[in-house]
């Protein structure tokens, strides 16, 4: 790529906040679009299917890993940070796909995962090799107890010990999820340079940012403390299905640790020449919100976190919602959280809070409206429900583990329904990795586009109700209050726009705030108001503009 090319390139991201109030749309690129027939997705199918995109109205997309891998966990283990799995094409359909996007106006983030790598790349296999060889220290190695044992008490997200034996250095390696996949050493500076120089090889082929994968797990304590027990009390919010004995800890020490903030530093200062954005996964079920003040606080790391007050199995209240922006409130007021109800390792949420249609469509315009970015995962705007997976069609190993109690992922993972008279339902020509659940293929993309009451142009509308309120995109927010089931604030800026939701199943009552209001939103199904109050039924809102 010539000097030219790539300044070219810098300026698609000319707009250095344009990650502020963002909508992204997350892609799972194994299971968006097959353009080979093979039964897993792959770049040249999302290329395909950008229109549908940029038609749907939001402002960039996310795809998950499609690096070199082995595929143990599915692309999240890494064995080459600069090149494309051939099971998702080549470097040159990456350079199509970006081109295409930036074309419709899309931005394009991918998915780093930069905590640990796979047990197979380069890096990792000089590394086991001995003690002093010249990646020697590259991972996280330890020395055993004096009984052999680990060296301490820390657990994998995946289950059992995070720490693995390796007969060639007669020594334990640390690993936060699989076995076959070794946390990097973040506390040698090497490290630390090689994965800011895979951030620069992506930034200059266009990339507009990156998701980034764990943030909080890539440096550990160096002195390898033992973790604290978590009280029984507080086991119920947390970031692993509730039969992983990983939420009998407090993870003080495996994570969290205060060096990552100066790594974060370096990354943002390898972002800012190409006005690229961060956004950055927090996996904490305790300090969510203070490690996102701490992240995206200052203007000198990265500009957005993934808090999961939204991922959990608990349906968002009212209170919940008062809670959590009054704690953002207390710890950091200029962070900069980006909000999502799905995800690829988390139950769908129309399952996961068991919503009806009204409900869905409720939580979707609360979503659009509240101060922060977006993350939508794929199928969410058809409402696909959570697929059931029998096991003998299982591909994650997280489930496979923790069977039946947990089924683990696949169910959010199965491929995007295109068309609703096809059996797979248009994703491919051949056998999918995945099952295409009959469930799903009623809510098809093709069932639901000309049909203006679908869930899909409900999703199109409110992304058009957003981005016609710059407000909602980078406005201030007062509230939300909670009463009840009813949840009220307002967005604040150049205009004012006045929300209620009815986040329950019983007929409630708002009260305007003093002045003149107009009804607006109608379009989404927005109630309108009777004088100074508005009466909202089961799952209602409204939304008022101040005159």
């Amino acid at each position: 790529m010539t000097t030219t090319e790539q300044a070219d390139r810098m300026v698609i991201g000319a707009d250095a906040d344009w990650w502020r109030g963002a909508v992204i749309y997350q892609i799972y690129p194994r299971s968006y679009q097959d353009s080979n027939g093979d039964g897993v997705g792959d770049l040249a199918g999302i290329t395909d299917r950008l229109p549908y995109i940029a038609d749907l109205g939001v402002d960039a997309i996310w795809i998950s890993p499609f690096f070199t891998s082995p595929m143990k966990d599915f692309g999240y283990d890494v064995s080459d940070y600069c090149d494309v799995d051939p099971l998702f094409g080549s470097l040159a359909d990456f350079d199509a796909l970006v081109a295409r996007a930036h074309d419709l106006g899309l931005k394009v983030m991918i998915d780093l995962v930069l905590s640990h790598t796979s047990d197979q790349h380069p890096w990792f296999r000089t590394s086991r090799q001995n003690r002093t060889n010249d990646k020697a220290d590259w991972y996280v190695w330890a020395e055993p107890k004096g009984d052999g044992t680990p060296p301490n008490n820390w657990l994998s997200i995946f289950g059992g010990s995070a720490w693995s034996w390796d007969s060639r250095r007669e020594q334990y390696y640390l690993h936060n999820f699989l076995t076959s996949q070794p946390d990097l050493n973040f506390h040698h500076d090497p490290v630390q340079e090689a994965l800011l120089d895979v951030a620069r090889f992506w930034l200059a082929r266009g990339v507009n940012g990156f998701r980034l994968d764990t943030i909080n797990f890539y440096i550990a304590d160096k002195h390898l403390r033992d973790n604290p027990p978590l009280p029984k009390e507080l086991r119920n919010n947390t970031i692993a299905p509730s039969v992983n004995p990983y939420n009998h800890q407090l993870h003080l020490f495996d994570k969290n640790q205060p060096e990552n903030l100066e790594f974060l530093r370096k990354f943002r200062a390898v972002l800012d020449p190409f006005n690229a954005a961060a956004v950055g996964e927090v996996g904490d079920a305790q300090r969510g919100l203070e490690i996102m003040a701490e992240y995206t606080s200052g203007g000198d790391k990265v500009q957005m976190c993934y808090p999961f007050e939204m991922l959990q199995p608990a349906r968002l209240t009212a209170g919940l919602l008062e809670e959590t922006f009054a704690r953002m409130a207390a710890v950091a007021p200029d962070c900069w959280p980006c909000w999502a109800y799905s995800n690829h390792d988390v139950v769908r949420h129309v399952t996961r809070w068991g919503l009806s249609d009204t409900a869905a469509r409720a939580y979707t315009v609360l979503l659009m409206c509240l101060r922060g970015s977006v993350c939508l995962y794929q199928g969410e705007e058809l409402a696909l429900p959570e697929a059931d997976i029998a096991f003998e069609d299982l591909q994650d190993p997280y489930g496979i583990e923790f069977w039946p109690e947990f089924k683990g992922r696949d169910g959010c993972r199965t491929p995007m329904v295109w068309q609703a008279d096809n059996g797979m339902g248009g994703f491919s020509e051949g056998k999918p990795w995945l099952p295409v659940t009959s469930a799903h293929l009623g809510r098809a993309v093709s069932a639901q586009t000309d049909d203006p009451a679908s869930m899909l142009s409900h999703y199109r509308s409110a992304l058009a109700f957003r981005r016609a309120h710059p407000v909602l995109r980078d406005g201030a927010i007062d509230g939300p209050r909670a009463h009840g089931d009813l949840t009220v604030f307002c967005r604040v800026g150049e205009e004012e726009i006045f929300c209620a939701f009815n986040l329950g199943d019983k007929v409630v009552t708002a009260q305007l705030p003093d002045g003149q209001w107009s009804d607006i939103g109608t379009e989404l199904g927005s109630t309108k108001a009777e004088g100074t109050a508005v009466t909202l039924g089961p799952w209602g809102f409204c939304l008022m503009h101040k005159r």
